[in-house]
């Protein structure tokens, strides 16, 4: 280790390891969040470790692809098709809504709060 002496101290020369780049999204936030409020011995592991903001990008990478592959399955189930959507775009985009919605608490039951 070194260190640097400035006005008779000696103070340790500490560095962060260089972190991933990227910008949270609602998934990353919304679990940083829970890691923050529900599991603080974990949050403070992960940022002495430095592996929180890896962990945020990857959860917030898998709650997307979730999300996605979710909607298309569920649309499909419900038989969701754009001939129903050209026929009466207000039923379509209802059952639609309903869908996302359902998929959203799907996401933060399977990833954000595990």
């Amino acid at each position: 280790m070194t260190y640097t002496n400035i006005n008779g101290y000696k103070i340790p020369d500490l560095t962060l390891p260089p972190q991933s780049e990227g910008e949270l999204n609602r998934w990353g936030r919304a679990r940083l969040n829970y890691l923050r409020e529900q599991k603080k011995a974990l949050h403070m592991h992960m940022m002495t470790q430095c592996q929180l903001w890896p962990h945020l990008l990857e959860t917030q990478e898998t709650a997307a692809a979730r999300l996605d592959l979710l909607i298309t399955q569920m649309a499909a189930a419900q038989d969701l098709t754009e001939e129903l959507k050209a026929r009466d775009q207000m039923a379509w985009l209802g059952r639609m809504n309903n869908i996302r919605a359902s998929a959203e608490e799907l996401i933060y039951q399977e990833v954000i709060y595990s």
